[in-house]
């Protein structure tokens, strides 16, 4: 017994100092929490810490619900949001931040939207006070939106438009980035089906008007307020410019193919040169058989010595009256 007593009373300071370090450990968060009107058990403090969640955080949260007057957001749901993931501050400011406009958000779609990587308070920001989207971003490298009227004259375009957020489609609805891409096709297209550049710029809001009347905001987490020209400029005669590329490769095909056929006249030429050295080759072996057959016929009594002469007399003829006949042609 005298042995127990003292252990026993070193196990009861032991267990008198871990209270009192556990008590004043959560002390503050307690005592700023009751003094808030939310107050907590110091037992449930200990069990946020045990599933490695801040208790500061969760006080700090129910604090600013409270204040607010919201009454539907209990530590239960907190904690659960918090374990998930997501970013108990920013859906208690967006929650608050959409009670004093008027907009009707509650906790579960806060949250849900919070956890789907979307930042809600700027999304309730965004409903509050809308914001101007450039089209085409700056940021991706373009300045301008370039078109083709009917004439052929280019376009450069520059649009604003200005969005409000969607709270009830933005969980799985398309971003800023589709929006430009919807509004930059809609200029495209209203432009390239105007008869003449003229009739754009006499009225840009044609282009809004018609760009508006495709609803190209269904889908996305915004809603189109209004698509606002802010600059058109006249860019390149692209008919023009088109047309004289087209007749340049025109001649080029014409070209291509005058030279295909001199090429094929050229080979032509060469084929009927050759044919006529061939003939002309053909006709001096003919005239070396005139004295072989003469000789035959020499031998054999055909000839004579007088037909000979004649003939000689008729060859001496005809090369004179060629050889007048050349002097003639040569004078005229």
């Amino acid at each position: 017994m005298n042995i127990l007593i003292p252990v026993i009373g070193i196990f009861l300071i032991i267990v008198l100092f871990i209270l009192m370090c556990v008590f004043f450990t959560f002390f503050n968060v307690w005592i700023r929490a009751l003094a808030s009107g939310t107050p907590i058990k110091i037992i449930t403090l200990i069990g946020m810490r045990l599933r490695k969640i801040s208790p500061g955080l969760i006080v700090e949260a129910l604090i600013r619900v409270k204040k607010a007057g919201l009454e539907d957001i209990d530590t239960d749901g907190l904690e659960s949001h918090y374990l998930a993931g997501g970013n108990i501050l920013s859906v208690v400011n967006a929650l608050i931040a959409a009670d004093k406009a008027g907009i009707a958000l509650v906790f579960p779609r806060a949250a849900a939207i919070d956890l789907a990587g979307r930042d809600v308070l700027d999304a309730v920001r965004t409903s509050v006070n809308p914001k101007v989207i450039d089209c085409p971003d700056p940021s991706k490298g373009r300045t301008t939106i370039d078109a083709v009227a009917k004439d052929g004259i280019q376009l450069k375009a520059k649009a604003r438009v200005t969005v409000r957020a969607n709270l009830d489609r933005l969980i799985g609805g398309a971003t800023e980035e589709t929006i430009i891409a919807r509004v930059g096709e809609g200029i495209v297209t209203t432009i390239g089906s105007a008869e003449s550049h003229k009739v754009v710029l006499e009225n840009p809001d044609s282009i809004s008007e018609r760009v508006l009347q495709k609803g190209l905001d269904s889908g996305t987490a915004y809603e189109i307020l209004s698509i606002d020209i802010a600059d058109i400029d006249v860019g390149d005669n692209i008919g023009a410019r088109l047309q004289a590329d087209q007749a340049e490769a025109d001649k080029r095909v014409a070209q291509a193919k005058a030279e295909e056929r001199r090429a094929a006249a050229v080979a032509r030429e060469q084929e009927m040169q050759a044919k006529v050295q061939e003939m002309q080759a053909k006709v001096v072996e003919a005239q070396a058989e005139v004295p072989l057959a003469m000789a035959s016929a020499f031998r054999e009594g055909n000839l004579g010595i007088l037909d000979y002469l004649r003939i000689e007399n008729l060859k001496a003829d005809t090369d004179m009256r060629t050889s007048i006949s050349g002097e003639t042609r040569d004078e005229e």
